[in-house]
């Protein structure tokens, strides 16, 4: 390709899916300027997973994937599946370990060696990353990008790209720029909200169980009306409940919160045994030992921390010997373990959650090449579009897969 018909591309955001963008159209002759308004690149993925980053899922699909039109993610994940992932990732030197459930992690099992791979791969095809460097504005004239930068410097740009996340994780730069930016450039944003987050409870009972952990199934209620049901642990927190459980949950409630609807979580906190087998072997435990106290008794089922509250919410006394216990105060601590319900009041926000819900508004965008449909030449991809996924490495496949889909469409 001649030096004059080299298109010059700009990125903003050097996370998962501008370091993809940037490779791919590097990769087609184009000259790439990345610009990342931290000091390095890829801060999220280097924060992931504790340290570990969920790269991907073997097990993808649209219906892994929120948003006010689901199926814009459709065409991307067909056209960038995990194994044309897994087969990239080993030509930049990224090995990964897939797990029995689908998630893939590297294989070094460090976030940091998926950072550097993708930083590397850049540099070598030439992207010139810009550190520091924070766009203030866009000027769109003449057919070309105008990138006004914090630093007062200006560059013009053929085809530009948006990947600048949501405004999740402040402290790893998570900001509404790029929404910003995209209302600058004639987009509309849908309202933004923390997923993957921790919940905030109505109520005085969790900070007296704070750091209580168990396996249990949670049931989210909206308007008074089940939504979903989800197994996995659960961890009471002074201001609420944390847990991959109430993660996984979190998305559909913060919706629902940003929405002013009525949000209630009921737990079962021992999903393995039904009611009737519960309510049977308390008694007879009650029976065989009728000088122990009930909270003792309880001792043998669930964490003290969690069985003194259940007592405390059933006004039942903890130190009620065993043999005290009659068929109906069986059945209220039985009914109160197998459905506890909670108020949510609130989500623990941006700064604890992973992900956002919300931006820029997908009916605006083509879903095939990821270019904007209202102004000619302005691409968007990753978290920074109307698109959320659940736990698990859907919101990295998507990030990744919708960044090869732009990195494509600025290169032609």
């Amino acid at each position: 390709m001649n030096k004059t018909s080299t298109k010059n591309i700009a990125i903003i955001g050097a996370g998962a899916s501008g370091l993809m963008a940037a490779i791919t159209a590097a990769k087609s002759g184009s000259n790439v300027h990345l610009y990342e308004q931290n000091n390095k690149p890829a801060k999220k993925i280097l924060a992931s997973g504790n340290g570990r980053c969920n790269i991907s899922n073997t097990k993808i699909s649209s219906s892994d994937y929120a948003g006010l039109k689901t199926n814009f993610t459709s065409f991307c994940l067909q056209n960038y599946s995990f194994s044309q992932l897994e087969k990239f990732c080993k030509e930049i030197g990224l090995f990964l370990n897939i797990l029995d459930d689908g998630r893939a992690y590297p294989l070094s099992n460090e976030a940091k060696s998926v950072a550097l791979a993708f930083e590397n791969a850049a540099k070598d095809l030439g992207v010139q990353i810009y550190n520091e460097h924070h766009i203030s504005s866009i000027t769109n004239k003449d057919s070309k990008f105008y990138l006004h930068t914090s630093l007062n410097t200006s560059q013009a740009y053929d085809k530009l790209l948006i990947c600048t996340g949501s405004q999740a994780a402040p402290q790893l730069g998570g900001c509404e720029s790029g929404y910003d930016l995209a209302i600058s450039l004639g987009h509309s944003i849908n309202p933004s909200y923390p997923s993957l987050v921790q919940l905030h409870i109505n109520s005085k009972l969790p900070e007296k169980m704070s750091g209580a952990k168990q396996e249990a199934e949670v049931t989210l209620y909206i308007n008074s009306k089940k939504e979903q049901t989800i197994k996995g642990d659960i961890l009471f927190t002074k201001y609420g409940i944390s847990g991959f459980a109430i993660l996984d949950i979190s998305q559909m409630a913060s919706e629902a919160l940003m929405n002013f609807q009525m949000v209630d979580i009921g737990l079962d906190l021992l999903p393995k045994v039904d009611r009737q087998a519960l309510s049977s072997q308390l008694l007879s435990t009650c029976k065989n030992l009728p000088n122990y106290s009930i909270e003792s008794i309880l001792g043998g089922l669930l964490p003290s921390k969690i069985s003194r509250q259940i007592l405390e919410s059933t006004k039942i006394n903890n130190s009620t010997l065993a043999k005290d216990i009659h068929t109906k105060m069986a059945k209220q601590i039985v009914s109160k373990i197998k459905d506890w319900r909670f108020e949510i009041s609130d989500t623990h926000g941006f700064k604890h959650a992973e992900v956002s819900g919300g931006g820029i508004n997908t009916d605006e965008v083509n879903d095939k090449t990821m270019q904007s449909t209202v102004c000619e030449g302005l691409y968007f991809a990753g978290e920074v579009l109307d698109i959320v996924g659940r736990r698990g490495g859907f919101n990295f496949a998507f990030a990744f897969a919708s960044g090869y889909l732009a990195g494509k469409g600025v290169s032609k």
